[in-house]
């Protein structure tokens, strides 16, 4: 049912692509793991995150996310561009970065047992709003896809070497059917080549509170999927590693 795809671990497959294109040292899970990823349930309490959530409606300072556009003497320059992605940003309370770092150390040993790599520096944490139409296509959050004059995926250049691994913390859930404020619709993460053992796209509805840990590089390639109702709302974090893999 897999065909040639690669067994990342006991539950998850890689699309053949990665049999063709090679990529320097990727971080990666022991394959013995039932998944390639990590899910911590309740990182933060569900009253915890709608205090978030109620929070960042109140937030004016707001900005339309940008995403990585080309590079000048080393540098990655990044824009506004609405064709690839329909984001907000938000400028969040000192109050809540520090609740958030507290749960994140308390977490951290598991994080990196799990990927038997120690965490060195890590980003700012972003505040990330998604409402009605937005969303994120495909990317790799450590690389840009190199696509030929045919439109396939014929490589892939890293221009964020130190993002090893990336965390997404939901606060609000995904949820078919809109009960409150609280919810969305749409909006999943989508990894664009995991598959399952029935050859189905792997694809995370979380629930708030919920923390996804995955490998930045390009086997973990995601999008959002357009958001059709309700509020989504995360915080994002990217992290380097000790040992480079």
């Amino acid at each position: 049912m897999t065909n040639n795809k690669i067994q990342l671990s006991k539950h998850t497959y890689c699309d053949e692509l990665f049999n063709n294109i090679t990529i320097n040292n990727p971080l990666l899970a022991n394959q013995y793991k039932d998944f390639p990823y990590l899910v911590i349930h309740d990182f933060f309490s569900q009253e915890l995150c709608k205090e978030i959530v109620d929070s960042s409606k109140q937030i004016k300072e707001i900005k339309m996310a940008k995403v990585k556009a080309h590079i000048v003497k080393g540098i990655v320059i990044p824009k506004v561009n609405q064709n690839f992605r329909k984001t907000n940003i938000l400028e969040w309370s000192d109050y809540f970065k520090s609740i958030y770092q507290n749960q994140f150390i308390h977490f951290q040993e598991k994080i990196e047992n799990y990927f038997n790599a120690p965490l060195a520096n890590s980003t700012e944490v972003q505040m990330l709003q998604y409402t009605k139409g937005f969303y994120y296509i495909k990317h790799a959050d450590d690389s840009s896809e190199i696509i030929d004059k045919n439109k396939n995926t014929i490589g892939f250049k890293n221009v964020a070497p130190r993002r090893k691994l990336t965390t997404i913390l939901f606060t609000t859930t995904c949820d078919n059917k809109i009960t409150s404020d609280y919810h969305f619709s749409g909006g999943e993460l989508l990894f664009n080549y995991l598959f399952d053992k029935g050859n189905n796209q792997i694809k995370f509805k979380a629930k708030a509170g919920d923390m996804i840990v995955f490998p930045s590089n390009p086997y973990f390639s995601h999008e959002v999927l357009t958001v059709e109702s309700g509020y989504r709302l995360t915080l994002v974090q990217w992290h380097d590693t000790i040992n480079s893999h």
